[in-house]
C-alpha cells in the first residue's frame, strides 16, 4: 500500500496585531472603537439592572466579555456592509449602530453624541423591554432584532437560525453586482448544526462574498466546546468549502479588526467567502448576572484568568502606553457611553423611590397584535383579477406547460427572479418538466442546489429579504421537513417578529407524489404543515389556468407562498388565456366550479376532478351537488364569503381530501364553518380523508389509503339525504 499525501489547497491563518496595527488605525477609529466598547459593556449591564426590577421579560443574552468582537469587526465594515446575528447580538447592534454614524462623520472623541444614534440605542433598549419604539415595535425583544437602516439584517434565536439567511443576503449582493459584504455571527454551538455547513457549502460553491464569524467563548450554554466538537480549531472547517480559515484574538479589537479587513477585501474581490475565528469569553453565564462557575460548569480559575484579558480594561491601557490616547481622553469617551445609556434608561422608564419601572406610555398597543404578519396587500392595488370566461380566446395546454410558462414569464420581465433546487436545471427541464426551456435563456438563474433543503431555502429567504425574487422548487414535500427550521421558524415568521419592517417574497413549489409508489417519505400533502404557519399563503390549484393566475400573484406579492402541485395533475390539459401569461387570480378567492342545491362540497387540488365525476354521477340520481375549489386553502385565507353563500343555499357541507386525516385542513375549516354558519346547518359537517399512515408503496394499499370515488360519491349521496 502506498500513502500518497493529498494536497488540499487551503488557507488557515492566524492573526496577530502588534503596535504597528495599533497606530495604522486613524484616532477616530481608535475613539470610536473605545466608545463602543464601554457602550456595550454600560448597555448590558444596565439589561441586567432591568432584568432584575423585572423591567424585561424574557431572557438576556449578555456578551459581556466579547465587546472587542463587535467594536474590531464593525470598524473594518463599509456602511453598505450588512450584518446578521444570533441571540447574544446586543454587541453587534450596537456597535454597528456606532460605525453606521460614524461613516457621517461621528468621532467620539470629539463630538457630541448625534441624536439620531441616541435615538437608535434608546430605540433598542426599548425593543428588548419590548416596547412599542423598538426597532420591532417590541415583537423581537433581545433576541430578534432588525434595523435595515444601519444594516442589521436580521439576528435569530435558533442557533444557526441565521447563517443561511446571511449567505442569500450575500447572494442577493452579488446578484445586483454590488459592493457590500455581509458578516454573519454566530456562537461556537453553531458550527454543529447542519444550517452552518449547508450554508457555507452553497457560500464555497457560488463564491459569496460573506465572512461567517464564529465567536468561539468555549461554552454554548454550558457544555464545553471540547465535549461537542473533534477540532481544536474551529477556522479548520473552512477547508471542507473551500474558502479561507482565520483565527484572531476576540479579546484585542485591533486583531479581530485586521482580520475583518482582509476577508472583506477578500470578498469584495470576488475571491468568496471566508470562516473566522474569534477565540473570547463571556464573563456571565448563558443569560443572566452570575458567573457559569455558580453552576459548577466551569472553574473561577478559569474565570479570573480570562479577566485579565477584558478589553474594556486591556485596550484602552495599550492606547495609553501607546500614546496614542491619553487617560482622560479614555475616560471621556467612558462618560459619554455611560451618559448615552443613562438617558435611554431615562427615557423607557420611571424611577419610583429607587426602583425602576417601565414607562407605562410606551406599550405597544394591544389592539395592533395582529398587524405586520403579512404585508397590508397594497401592491396588489390596481390589478384585475379574471377567471377564465373572461376570455374568449383560449388555447389548452398541460398543468406542467403552465407552470414552465409563467415562470418563464417572470424570468423573462423581472431580473430580480431566480429558480433554484435540485436538479432544475438537469434533464432538459428539471425531473419532472417543471422548468422546460428555461435553462438555454436563463442559465444564471435556473441554478441547481446540493441536496441541502435547509441551506438553500434559507438563501432564499436572505436572498428575498435583501430584495430578490426567488423561486424554490421543493422536490417532495417531506424534504419540507428538513428545512422545516427555515420555512416556519425563519420564513414564515419574520416578517411579524421584526415588526412588520422587511418583505419575504419567497415561493416554494413542491409536488405531491400520492399516486406514484413513492412509499411514506415521498409522499406527503404538505397544506396542514404549512397551515400551522400563519406567514404562509398556501394555494392548490387544480388546473392551468388557476396555477398562472395565482403563481402571478404569488410573484406579485410580498409575502411566502407554497403553490402545491400535484403530481397526477401534471399531464392534465385545460384551458388557458391565448397568448396571455400576465393575469392574475386573487389570493383567498374559492371558486364555483358546479352550482348545485342539495350539498355543498368543498375541495381543492386533485380531488377536484374526482368531486366532479362524483357529482356527475350524482346528478342522476337525482341529487344536486355544489362543488367549490377553494384555491387558497391556508386558513387565514378560506374564502367563507362563497362558502357561506353556499351553504345558505344548501345547509349541509363536504370536505374531501386525499391527505391522510392527521395532515387534512379540513377539521379547521368545518370548526369554523360551524360556529359561522350554525343556524343554517341541517346535519354534520363531513369530512373526508386520507387514512392516517404513511403511504404505502404496494399500489393496492396505496390505492386504498386515499379516498376513493365510490366512497367520496357515497358520502356525498348520505350528506345531501340528511343521512349521516
Amino acid at each position: 500500500m502506498r500513502s500518497i499525501q493529498v494536497n488540499t489547497n487551503f488557507d488557515v491563518q492566524r492573526i496577530c496585531a502588534d503596535d504597528v496595527d495599533y497606530r495604522q488605525l486613524s484616532r477616530k477609529q481608535l475613539a470610536n472603537i473605545t466608545f463602543e466598547m464601554f457602550l456595550i459593556r454600560e448597555f448590558e449591564q444596565t439589561l441586567l439592572r432591568l432584568s432584575a426590577e423585572s423591567c424585561i421579560h424574557g431572557p438576556v443574552h449578555t456578551s459581556i466579555g466579547q465587546e472587542a468582537c463587535a467594536a474590531g469587526a464593525m470598524s473594518a465594515l463599509d456602511a453598505s456592509d450588512k450584518i446578521s446575528s444570533t441571540h447574544r447580538a446586543h454587541h453587534h447592534y450596537l456597535s454597528k449602530a456606532v460605525e453606521h454614524y460614524a461613516h457621517q462623520g461621528f468621532n467620539a472623541l470629539q463630538d457630541d453624541v448625534p441624536h439620531a444614534l441616541q435615538t437608535e440605542i434608546t430605540n433598542l433598549m426599548g425593543e428588548i423591554m419590548g416596547l412599542s419604539i423598538g426597532c420591532c415595535g417590541g415583537r423581537g425583544g433581545s433576541m430578534h432584532l432588525c434595523n435595515k437602516e444601519i444594516g442589521v439584517i436580521g439576528t435569530n434565536a435558533i442557533v444557526a437560525g441565521g447563517i443561511p439567511l446571511a449567505t442569500g443576503a450575500a447572494f442577493a449582493a452579488k446578484h445586483n453586482k454590488g459592493s457590500e459584504v455581509v458578516v454573519s455571527f454566530f456562537g461556537d454551538g453553531a458550527v454543529n448544526q447542519g444550517a452552518f455547513h449547508e450554508a457555507m457549502n452553497l457560500a464555497g460553491i457560488w463564491k459569496l462574498p460573506v465572512v461567517y464569524f464564529v465567536e468561539n467563548n468555549l461554552y454554548a450554554v454550558a457544555t464545553s466546546i471540547s465535549n461537542t466538537t473533534a477540532t481544536g480549531d474551529l477556522a479548520v472547517k473552512a477547508i471542507a468549502y473551500g474558502f479561507e480559515g482565520m483565527i484572531v484574538d476576540g479579546m484585542d479589537p485591533v486583531s479581530v479588526h485586521a482580520g475583518v479587513l482582509k476577508a472583506i477585501q477578500r470578498a469584495r474581490e470576488g475571491r468568496g467567502a471566508t470562516l473566522i475565528e474569534a477565540k473570547c469569553y463571556r464573563y456571565l453565564h448563558h443569560a443572566g448576572p452570575v458567573p457559569g462557575s455558580n453552576y459548577g460548569y466551569r472553574e473561577q480559575e478559569e474565570e479570573s484568568n480570562w479577566r485579565c484579558f477584558d478589553p474594556t480594561v486591556t485596550f484602552p491601557q495599550k492606547l495609553i502606553e501607546l500614546e496614542l490616547m491619553s487617560n482622560a481622553q479614555i475616560q471621556q469617551v467612558r462618560q459619554k457611553a455611560m451618559d448615552v445609556v443613562c438617558e435611554a434608561l431615562a427615557f423607557c422608564t420611571v424611577n419610583n423611590n429607587d426602583a425602576l419601572r417601565v414607562r407605562e406610555t410606551l406599550w405597544p398597543d394591544i389592539s395592533t397584535i395582529e398587524e405586520g404578519l403579512r404585508s397590508s396587500g397594497k401592491e396588489f392595488d390596481g390589478l384585475a383579477f379574471s377567471e377564465i370566461e373572461n376570455y374568449p380566446e383560449r388555447k389548452q395546454i398541460k398543468y406542467v406547460e403552465g407552470i414552465a410558462s409563467v415562470t418563464g414569464r417572470w424570468l423573462e420581465k423581472d431580473d430580480r427572479v431566480f429558480v433554484l433546487g435540485e436538479e432544475v436545471a438537469n434533464f432538459g427541464g428539471g425531473p419532472y418538466g417543471a422548468t422546460k426551456g428555461l435553462l438555454p435563456r436563463y442559465s444564471d438563474r435556473v441554478l441547481n442546489t446540493p441536496i441541502s433543503e435547509a441551506g438553500f431555502a434559507g438563501l432564499a429567504g436572505g436572498a428575498a429579504m435583501s430584495g430578490l425574487r426567488p423561486v424554490v422548487e421543493i422536490m417532495f414535500p417531506d424534504f419540507a421537513l428538513v428545512a422545516a427550521d427555515q420555512l416556519f421558524n425563519q420564513i414564515g415568521r419574520l416578517r411579524y417578529m421584526y415588526g412588520n419592517s422587511i418583505d419575504m417574497p419567497v415561493v416554494v413549489r413542491t409536488r405531491i407524489a400520492i399516486g406514484c409508489g413513492y412509499g411514506g417519505q415521498h409522499s406527503m400533502d404538505p397544506a396542514g404543515v404549512f397551515s400551522l404557519f400563519s406567514g404562509w399563503t398556501v394555494v392548490a390549484p387544480s388546473n392551468a389556468f388557476d396555477y398562472i393566475g395565482l403563481f402571478n400573484s404569488a410573484m406579485t406579492g410580498r409575502d411566502p407562498v407554497l403553490m402545491v402541485e400535484h403530481h397526477a395533475l401534471y399531464s392534465v390539459q385545460s384551458d388557458v388565456p391565448r397568448d396571455n401569461l400576465d393575469y392574475f387570480v386573487p389570493f383567498g378567492k374559492a371558486k364555483v366550479i358546479k352550482p348545485g342545491s342539495d350539498v355543498t362540497v368543498l375541495s381543492y387540488s386533485k380531488m377536484i376532478d374526482d368531486c366532479q365525476k362524483a357529482a356527475q354521477n350524482l346528478q342522476q340520481q337525482g341529487v344536486s351537488v355544489e362543488l367549490i375549489d377553494l384555491r387558497t386553502i391556508s386558513p387565514r385565507d378560506i374564502d367563507y364569503e362563497t362558502i357561506g353563500r353556499s351553504f345558505r343555499k344548501t345547509n349541509i357541507i363536504v370536505i374531501v381530501e386525499q391527505a391522510p386525516k392527521g395532515l387534512s385542513i379540513g377539521p379547521r375549516i368545518a370548526e369554523h364553518c360551524q360556529a359561522a354558519f350554525f343556524d343554517y346547518l341541517d346535519g354534520p359537517i363531513t369530512t373526508i380523508a386520507g387514512r392516517d399512515i404513511p403511504s404505502p408503496v404496494s399500489k393496492k394499499l396505496e390505492q386504498a389509503a386515499v379516498p376513493s370515488l365510490d366512497e367520496i360519491q357515497q358520502t356525498i349521496f348520505k350528506a345531501a339525504r340528511r343521512q349521516l
